[in-house]
C-alpha cells in the first residue's frame, strides 16, 4: 500500500528523533527472513532498548542526513531494517549480532557510531562494548584497588607483629 505525503513527513519525523538522540545505528539487509523471524528480532530489540524499523530507503535518507548518521546515506541500498541504540551504545549491536548468528539471512550493511562509519566486520568489538552500568562498575573497580592495596598493606603491620608476639609466646611455653 502507497503511503501519502502525510505519512512519509510522520515516518521521517518518527526516524530523525530516534537518531537524533541515538548513540549508535545498524543497518542490517533483511531478504530472506520470515515474518516470524522479524517478529523475534523485534521482540528482543525491544527487551534491549533498541529502536528497530523498516523504513524506505529515500525516507531514511531524508531523516537521517541532518543527524551524525548521515554518513550512512549513501549505503541504504535495498531492503534493509535500521536499528538505533537508545539507552547504551552497544545495544543494537549485541541485538543485530546475536540475531545474525542465529539467522544467517540477516547481513549487517552498515555500522555507525559517533558520526563514523565502521566496517560491518566491527559489530562484534561494538557488541562487546559494556553497558553504562558495566562501565561505572569497572572504573570503580580501578578506583577502589588501590585503596584496598594500601589498607591491606597498613593492616600487615601490626598483624605480623601479633604473629611474631605469639610465636615467640608459644615458643617459651613449650620450652
Amino acid at each position: 500500500m502507497a503511503l501519502n505525503r502525510a505519512q512519509k513527513e510522520t515516518i521521517v519525523a518518527e526516524v530523525a528523533e530516534v537518531a537524533a538522540t541515538a548513540y549508535s545505528a545498524i543497518a542490517a539487509e533483511y531478504r530472506g527472513l520470515t515474518v516470524g523471524d522479524m517478529t523475534q528480532l523485534r521482540v528482543e530489540a525491544r527487551k534491549a532498548g533498541v529502536y528497530l524499523r523498516v523504513v524506505k530507503n529515500t525516507l531514511a535518507r531524508r531523516a537521517i542526513e541532518d543527524t551524525e548518521f548521515a554518513c550512512m546515506q549513501e549505503g541504504l541500498i535495498g531492503p534493509v531494517v535500521l536499528a538505533f541504540s537508545q539507552e547504551d551504545p552497544g545495544a543494537a549491536a549485541r541485538v543485530i549480532n546475536d540475531f545474525s548468528k542465529q539467522n544467517g539471512k540477516l547481513v549487517v550493511k552498515l555500522v555507525s557510531i559517533g558520526g563514523e562509519l565502521l566496517e560491518p566486520s566491527k559489530i562484534e568489538d561494538l557488541a562487546k562494548m559494556p553497558t553504562y552500568d558495566q562501565a561505572i562498575s569497572l572504573l570503580m573497580a580501578v578506583m577502589k584497588a588501590p585503596v584496598e592495596k594500601l589498607t591491606r598493606t597498613i593492616n600487615e603491620v601490626p598483624g605480623k607483629l601479633v604473629r611474631t608476639v605469639a610465636a615467640i609466646r608459644d615458643a617459651k611455653e613449650a620450652a
